[in-house]
């Protein structure tokens, strides 16, 4: 079986859920790192329309856009 090597962000995730005693832990932690992914979402997104690389007209067309994966017939 091959050794999985843990990065230091994936360790110190490691201690924080050892700490995590119930369901509703879990789900608080769960929230907290979603909120903190959504922030870093809503910056990147901010930077992008501040850049000029993402406006109006980016969002009418994906508004339009099918991206789906076409289904054999």
């Amino acid at each position: 079986m091959e050794r999985t090597v843990f990065n230091k962000a994936q360790l110190e995730m490691l201690d924080i859920m050892a700490n995590v005693r119930s369901d509703e832990e879990l789900d608080a932690l769960k929230h907290a790192v979603s909120e903190f992914y959504a922030r870093r979402a809503d910056e990147e997104m901010e930077k992008l329309w501040q850049s000029g690389q993402w406006n109006e007209q980016t969002l009418k067309e994906l508004g339009n856009a099918h991206y789906r994966t076409p289904y054999k017939q």
